[in-house]
């Protein structure tokens, strides 16, 4: 028997067709998947456990959700709660999800996934030698790991399978891959494991795979034999080329997909057209490992930050931009180390101008004339004092350094004021490891919940 997965969108918070939302649900899927969260946004999110999405569009995309669950009569799965997959986001979209239970007059049973590491069990799997680095990862000992703010371990569809062997109605997991949630149904049913995996992979990011990304909703059916593609949108088509093509999406080899406990080949993959709007795909293999293994995330504060803006205009600076940035840092440096007692490794002033080589710095090869340059500093120290401080050294140089010394001083343009603005914490990646474990359960747990009309029983 077949096991189909209606894929909403490929993270909440990004929107979806309602229209084919709708018509998702009118074809009878068995589960309803969807991710909520990636590193992509940098470790900020990870580091505070916050998510990075409005918390009103993440409520009413659960709340069309929820209501399109009710209607099918099927467990919602959403993998990395919260952009950020901690405790305190999974928590978030479980509050989140009581208080449109009660509006709704839903009564549910919520299951959690909590992919929490804590720093004492981390250290006891690094000394074990249990730990492996990635390509690239950061020094690791037990100072570093103690200094993490939160450490997460990527769940895989065994955890997955784990939350939906409770009956739960709604699963809300913390971090995990991308494809778990949607490949852990395929695989309870066994279906054929590579298209299990495969079809994950092409399905996580919804209609990416699709010539109508934003229209968000997709289709995946699986079988013994592989998958099936196909979007819910009128005006969506999946082609050979674009199902395929999702392979390179976010991955550094296109025939290989690491995950817990082995890995996706889809080197002898075929794609084949069923007709102008689906594809089926058959020939993939999942490899087991000899280990299970999970990839940890983590983050740290690396310092603390200031930012400026200034904008040029005056066609003389626009043009040797890049010499008076030259002067102006020399000049600065030597002005820090004059009138106060820090050191040059004590802080970092990174400059970037904007509309001439912000994006890619020493790397840009296009050349070009801009009306206008935008002045963009960061300031790093090691606490939020010193980094205030140092931008109001720099404050009336930023706006008045000369290009050489013996022209008239330049008015450049502050866009706000003050110029200065706070940042906070600088938050840092500190693992790109995994971690081999005996039992995939091992450093998760479940909480389940009966929940009313909004309050838990």
């Amino acid at each position: 028997m077949p096991t189909k997965i209606l894929i909403p969108a490929g993270v909440l918070g990004l929107g979806f067709d309602q229209a084919a939302l709708a018509r998702g649900v009118a074809a009878q899927p068995d589960i309803i998947c969807i991710d909520g969260g990636s590193t992509d946004s940098g470790p900020f999110y990870l580091g505070t456990g916050t998510s990075k999405y409005a918390r009103s569009v993440c409520r009413s995309e659960w709340r069309a959700l929820m209501l399109a669950r009710a209607d099918a009569g099927v467990p919602l799965v959403i993998g990395s709660c919260g952009t950020c997959g901690t405790r305190e986001t999974v928590d978030w979209m479980y509050e989140i999800t009581c208080e449109i239970a009660a509006e709704l007059g839903q009564s549910l049973t919520i299951a959690r996934l909590y992919s929490d590491q804590t720093a004492p069990d981390i250290i006891a799997a690094h000394d074990a030698g249990l730990l492996s680095p990635l390509v690239p990862a950061p020094p690791l000992d037990a100072e570093a790991i103690t200094a993490c703010t939160h450490i997460v371990a990527l769940a895989g569809v065994e955890q997955i399978q784990a939350a939906l062997q409770t009956g739960a109605d709604i699963i809300l997991a913390g971090r995990t891959t991308d494809t778990a949630t949607i490949a852990a149904l395929p695989l309870s049913c066994n279906d054929h494991a590579g298209g299990a995996w495969h079809g994950a992979k092409i399905g996580e990011c919804g209609a990416f795979c699709t010539n109508n990304p934003a229209s968000g909703v997709v289709m995946i059916t699986f079988d013994e034999t592989g998958f099936e593609v196909e979007p819910m949108a009128v005006d969506a088509v999946c082609t050979p080329h674009s199902v395929s093509a999702h392979m390179l999406y976010e991955n550094s080899d296109p025939f290989i997909l690491h995950e817990p406990g082995g890995h996706l080949d889809v080197t002898e993959a075929r794609y084949t057209a069923i007709d102008d709007r689906r594809v089926r795909v058959e020939g993939s293999l999942w490899v087991p490992a000899d280990a299970y293994r999970v990839k940890l995330e983590a983050a740290h504060i690396g310092g603390y930050q200031t930012t400026m803006m200034a904008v040029i205009r005056d066609a003389h600076y626009v043009a040797h931009a890049d010499q008076w940035l030259q002067g102006l840092t020399s000049f600065l440096h030597r002005k820090i180390a004059t009138t106060t007692s820090l050191k040059r490794d004590d802080f970092t002033l990174e400059f970037r101008l904007i509309g001439q080589n912000a994006a890619l710095g020493a790397l840009e090869d296009g050349i070009g004339t801009p009306l206008e340059v935008g002045v963009l500093l960061i300031i790093t120290a090691m606490d939020q004092e010193t980094a205030t401080d140092l931008s109001k050294v720099i404050n009336p140089f930023l706006l008045h350094h000369p290009l050489t010394a013996h022209e008239d001083l330049p008015t450049f343009a502050f866009p706000y004021s003050p110029a200065h603005t706070d940042r906070g914490a600088l938050y840092e990646f500190a693992m790109n490891h995994v971690l081999e474990m005996s039992d995939p359960m091992d450093g998760f747990t479940l909480a389940v919940d009966e929940v009313v009309d909004g309050k838990a029983g």
